[in-house]
């Protein structure tokens, strides 16, 4: 039996990570008897992916953001349905991206349903459009869960579900050096550094550098030896370099894994985006302000959808306003400043946040069997024609949201 090939489609760098680490698993278990095809980024490719075309192009988010790219995404669709079909792969695994990866897999069910099916990261249904499950469940022969609260809302469809755990904890963001951080940058021991984390996409970028910059300088007078660190991937890096060229303050532009994590590790406090890298400062035990904001008409849209308090899964596993979230017309620099002023100066509001979410770290996983390992045993089973029907229940789980 030939070794067994795998399609993967990732479409940001959240997804690129994840099935870096999914790919890395999958080797390991199969003492490299494993071929991989499909979309990915960096990460992805240093794993041996040779990308159908760039992932970039599929890093887009927001209604209005889309609609400029449309034809283009239409164009790369079309693509990768006529590779799969052309490949005939033991399984697809779309990593989230849902406006491309589900688009894609319906079309391939469609056409060769004899195709596995996977998606890897579910769909928050337990946030917004609950009726998404029962159309995951049409598509799908097995879901990979990376919240433990989540299986439950697919297995009702008729869906198999895995709850992996969350694949950041594999991350290393609690393990940086904050020494060498500081010596790699010719830092004073005085410095007071802030991670600046503006997102991954360029719309994100777009709209927060200049209000995370004002911010920063409503803090400056009262903190002289604020040093900004603004960590970015290559999908932005041009832009965000020239965005922070002229910041008033000292500004370190870090790029990859390792100097990101040395960075949270030397950092005392972090202004980010809403995302996954919202649960690597909290594993880094980094103290954190999230801010977001989205075009006004996309948002309208979404509000009338959304079903929970919080944009933040840490705040979203404890129900309570852990990390403080300012979105929308409360993402101002008078307000970020605020919040951010706070956490640097008063020890007890740092304490309250680091001591939180250790108990968040564990339910996503930190500690148990690694989430890729687990992802990838799924994975390889179903493309076997063997496919896994329990669910992982390590660590346990009593909240839903």
């Amino acid at each position: 039996m030939s070794d067994p090939l795998i399609f993967l489609i990732a479409g940001e760098p959240s997804g690129d990570a994840l099935g870096a680490r999914l790919m890395a698993a999958c080797k390991r278990l199969t003492g490299g008897r494993v071929r991989f095809a499909g979309i990915g980024g960096e990460k992805m490719v240093a794993e041996g992916l040779d990308s159908l075309f760039p992932m970039g192009e599929l890093t887009l988010f927001g209604v209005f953001e889309l609609l400029p790219h449309l034809p283009n995404l239409l164009r790369r669709i079309d693509q990768t349905v006529a590779e799969i079909l052309q490949l005939r792969p033991d399984a697809v695994v779309g990593i989230d991206s849902p406006g491309f990866t589900v688009r894609v897999s319906k079309r391939v069910k469609a056409q060769a349903s004899d195709i596995p099916l996977i998606h890897y990261v579910a769909p928050t249904v337990w946030a917004w459009k609950p009726k998404r499950a029962a159309k995951y469940a049409a598509i799908y022969d097995h879901l990979l869960a990376i919240l433990p609260f989540e299986p439950p809302y697919f297995e009702k469809e008729g869906l198999p579900c895995t709850f992996v755990g969350h694949s950041v904890v594999e991350s290393g963001a609690g393990h940086g050096d904050a020494q060498r951080f500081r010596a790699t940058h010719g830092l004073a021991p005085e410095a007071r550094i802030v991670a600046v984390l503006p997102g991954s996409r360029k719309g994100e970028v777009s709209r927060l550098l200049p209000d995370f910059r004002a911010t920063l300088e409503l803090l400056l007078p009262s903190h002289p030896e604020l040093v900004a660190v603004v960590p970015t991937v290559a999908t932005v890096r041009d832009r965000v370099a020239a965005e922070v060229a002229g910041w008033p303050m000292p500004t370190i532009l870090v790029e990859g894994d390792g100097p990101k994590y040395d960075a949270f590790a030397a950092a005392e406090a972090a202004l980010a985006a809403s995302g996954t890298v919202a649960l690597e400062l909290a594993l880094a035990r980094l103290p954190t302000v999230i801010a977001y904001r989205l075009n006004p008409v996309t948002v309208a849209l979404y509000r009338r959808l959304i079903r929970v308090k919080y944009v933040n899964l840490v705040n979203l596993m404890l129900d309570r306003m852990l990390v403080p979230e300012l979105l929308q017309e409360d993402c101002r620099p008078d307000r970020l400043a605020s919040e951010l002023g706070r956490l640097l100066d008063d020890p007890a509001a740092r304490a309250t946040q680091i001591e939180g979410v250790a108990e968040v770290a564990r339910w996503l996983g930190q500690g148990g069997t690694p989430p890729s390992e687990r992802a990838a045993r799924v994975l390889l089973e179903v493309a076997a024609g063997r496919p896994e029907t329990t669910t992982m229940q390590e660590p346990a789980w009593e909240k839903r949201p």
